[in-house]
């Protein structure tokens, strides 16, 4: 099975020394939005979604040592980013590990791809994929379909 994909990997103990420092920024955010953007923010300037790519690339679906994932930017599976994003927001402290859903959907209606549904603390859900920011989509928004 893929690591990261249908079920949630433990938030690890011990993160790489630059992902350290962005997790001490964003304790300094003043509220769960802020601390959302900044997060989605930093991941979507160091990493993007290339559609083929991801099978060009597939061998990498199966990445997990977090000092590799955080070294590296460009191309990255949409489930690692969201892996990245979970372990953001869980130790910055402003959200918890059961905020995050796993959310799946197709797009082009065949091609698998995850992204993550964040609750906050006055009931809203705002969905969040950086895999899909490249192309033009905003904290908010989605991939799905041919959208």
């Amino acid at each position: 099975m893929i690591p990261n994909l249908f079920k949630k990997e433990p938030i690890p103990e011990l993160l790489p020394e630059g992902m350290a420092k962005v997790v001490e920024e964003l304790k300094t955010c003043r509220s769960q939005d802020e601390c959302l953007s900044k997060a989605f923010e930093v991941l979507t300037s160091k990493y993007r979604g290339y559609k083929f790519k991801t099978y060009t690339k597939i061998w990498r679906v199966f990445e997990t040592d977090l000092e590799k994932l955080w070294a590296r930017s460009g191309f990255l599976h949409c489930h690692l980013m969201n892996y990245l994003l979970r372990i953001l927001l869980v130790k910055s402290g402003w959200f918890r590990d059961e905020d995050l859903t796993l959310k799946i959907s197709f797009i082009w209606y065949i091609s698998i791809h995850q992204h993550l549904l964040v609750r906050m603390n006055d009931g809203r859900r705002i969905h969040a994929d950086i895999w899909y920011a490249y192309y033009g989509k905003k904290l908010g928004d989605y991939a799905h379909g041919f959208h």
